[in-house]
């Protein structure tokens, strides 16, 4: 049975070469026979699949003659080739990455070493959430080396070729698959590929270049920021020698204040009024999430279930929308007990069918 490579792959006759380079990198990660539920002879036909549409050559004659050009067709020598491993443009150290494990960020094409991201938790309360706040943390965490700034030399000591790798900063090695042996490159552990290492080791450091301490971080909480939401410092987690910094994640919890919650921007609280306010309209004073104190109008006849507002006295925009307001459910207080001066009053109310 013929096969198609493009249904294989699960995209289009008019995918791109991006397009189809990434569904194969899904796919051989999902398929390969080094992972657990790994399937050999699927991963073996995405391969195939991947090495004729990923070459534009082939490509074209794969369109033009279908998979039985691969035993050789006219004006052209086939596609072939199959078992010996994997095409150009397969970037190995990135499949190799998610079977194996590395900590690796790319700048301008080369791989550099980075460090590991951290993640910590923080408590604000409901008024820091809503006007933001500036918070310190101290974390144990590595760091660069004060004394070598992450050289890991001694001060005023020069650097020397790193022998183990004789200067290249990278080392090849080999590795084993069912589809032959593979050379692969990867930095040298030895001077985590500089090429150099330090003549004399810093002290401090013993030459590693990083140490683990205590550091103090200043967390700048924008306002408005909800509970549940993570804020992101880039190059604040851990640090590697000769490399660049993990990021620091900081999840935000909130907690519940005593009189208002949030919907959107506005802020929502329920308000009791006197059963006779409610009747006869008065004048209330509340609180604001500022300790400001502001005069809510309750007007005549209002109803259980009412809904004042006091305009822009909620959340601040400041690019989350425009502020929000007050928001005040109205809740009738009825009285439980009666003196009897108010039953008839209230009965001399209900003759006249009110």
């Amino acid at each position: 049975m013929a096969k198609d490579y493009y249904q294989l792959l699960g995209v289009t006759k008019t995918a791109t070469k991006e397009e189809i380079k990434k569904a194969f990198h899904k796919l051989a990660h999902k398929h390969h026979p080094d992972k657990a539920g790994g399937d050999e002879a699927r991963f073996k036909e995405i391969n195939e699949a991947y090495q004729v549409l990923s070459d534009d050559q082939k490509r074209r004659q794969y369109d033009t003659y279908g998979d039985a050009f691969v035993g050789g067709g006219p004006g052209g020598e086939g596609f072939g080739g199959f078992s010996g491993g994997f095409g150009d443009g397969v970037d190995l150290g990135d499949i190799f990455n998610d079977f194996f494990g590395g900590g690796f960020a790319s700048a301008g094409g080369e791989r550099v070493l980075r460090g590991r991201d951290i993640s910590v938790d923080i408590e604000l309360s409901f008024e820091e959430s809503i006007f933001g706040v500036t918070k310190t943390i101290h974390l144990g965490k590595t760091s660069l080396c004060d004394t070598c700034t992450g050289s890991g030399a001694k001060p005023g000591t020069k650097m020397k070729k790193c022998v183990a790798c004789d200067g290249k900063g990278q080392v090849t090695e080999m590795r084993r698959s069912f589809l032959g042996n593979f050379s692969t490159v990867r930095n040298c552990d030895t001077c985590h590929g500089k090429g150099e290492i330090p003549e004399e080791k810093c002290k401090t450091c013993s030459g590693v270049g990083v140490i683990k301490k205590q550091e103090e971080i200043s967390i700048n909480v924008p306002q408005g920021i909800r509970s549940g939401e993570m804020l992101r410092m880039s190059g604040k987690g851990e640090a590697v020698a000769r490399g660049i910094p993990g990021d620091l994640y900081i999840r935000v919890h909130v907690k519940a204040h005593k009189l208002y919650h949030r919907e959107g921007n506005n802020l929502v609280m329920d308000f009791e009024v006197k059963l006779s306010d409610a009747l006869l309209g008065a004048k209330y004073t509340i609180k604001t999430l500022n300790e400001e104190d502001v005069e809510v109008k309750i007007p005549e006849g209002v109803k259980f279930g009412d809904i004042l507002r006091l305009k822009e006295r909620g959340v601040p925009g400041a690019g989350r929308g425009k502020t929000g307001d007050i928001l005040i459910h109205v809740k009738i207080k009825t009285p439980t007990k009666l003196s009897g001066k108010a039953k008839k009053l209230i009965e001399e109310l209900r003759e006249e069918g009110i």
